[in-house]
């Protein structure tokens, strides 16, 4: 099993940038395949990246490819998401997300660990 802890999120404004942390603990961390995802008020929960479990591989949402980089130093056991170029439509809560797949997956019901998320808030 593996824990996750989610840093970094805050008031930005519209253009800014943020760098999101989520560091694990527990279970070894770079046999997970990883990824980050989002929750707006009143939106379902929805995939923003993943990156496979060595680094390899990574997918992007249409709505953040371009302007999202996702990395994971595992000798750190972190995660990592840089966003730029942020909108008032990337408000939300974003969580990370470890799956038992080694691989990169869009559904979040292939993930198998939560952590309890960071609140993202772009506005002028």
């Amino acid at each position: 099993q593996v824990q996750l802890v989610e840093s970094g999120g805050g008031l930005v404004q519209p253009g800014g940038s943020l760098r999101l942390s989520c560091q694990a603990s527990g279970r070894k961390f770079s046999t997970y395949g990883v990824g980050w995802f989002r929750q707006a008020p009143e939106k379902e929960r929805e995939f923003v990246a993943a990156i496979n479990w060595i680094g390899q591989s990574t997918d992007y949402a249409p709505s953040v490819k371009g302007r999202a980089t996702i990395s994971r130093d595992n000798a750190k056991n972190t995660l990592y998401l840089q966003m730029n170029k942020l909108r008032p439509e990337d408000t939300a809560v974003y969580y990370c997300a470890a799956s038992d797949f080694g691989d990169p997956t869009v559904q979040a019901t292939e993930y198998n660990y939560w952590g309890q998320g960071t609140q993202v808030t772009v506005s002028s």
